[in-house]
């Protein structure tokens, strides 16, 4: 990764979630990339935590936005890996950390939430 990346693609993921846009949104994200959430479970129903595919995380995605109209995250840090970032963010209800591994693509393959509070 090129120095600079995890800050610029952070600024762009959180401006991309503020935006509502849901579009803009899945822009980061390959056609079959997995989302590994604990809230997975509890409002989508599948036990495994995992969904896969834009078509399903957007849908996913798309019911979070409508159910929470004023979503807004608040960026703290970001943090680069191998081929992965780490956005450290202020969520809607908690602190929050989301684990992005980058494909050869160039855009996310997996997403791994984390929440300094449990999901209900």
């Amino acid at each position: 990764m090129k120095p600079g990346f995890a800050e610029s693609f952070a600024r762009e993921w959180i401006a991309a979630w503020n935006s509502h846009d849901l579009d803009r949104v899945l822009e980061h994200y390959e056609d079959d990339f997995e989302m590994h959430s604990p809230f997975i479970p509890v409002l989508a129903g599948e036990p495994s935590g995992k969904l896969k595919g834009k078509a399903v995380v957007g849908a996913y995605w798309a019911e979070a936005l409508r159910k929470v109209p004023n979503l807004h995250f608040e960026l703290v840090t970001a943090l680069g890996g191998m081929n992965s970032v780490t956005v450290y963010y202020k969520g809607h209800q908690s602190m929050a950390a989301e684990v992005l591994h980058f494909g050869s693509s160039g855009k996310v393959r997996a997403a791994f939430a984390h929440y300094s509070t449990a999901p209900k």
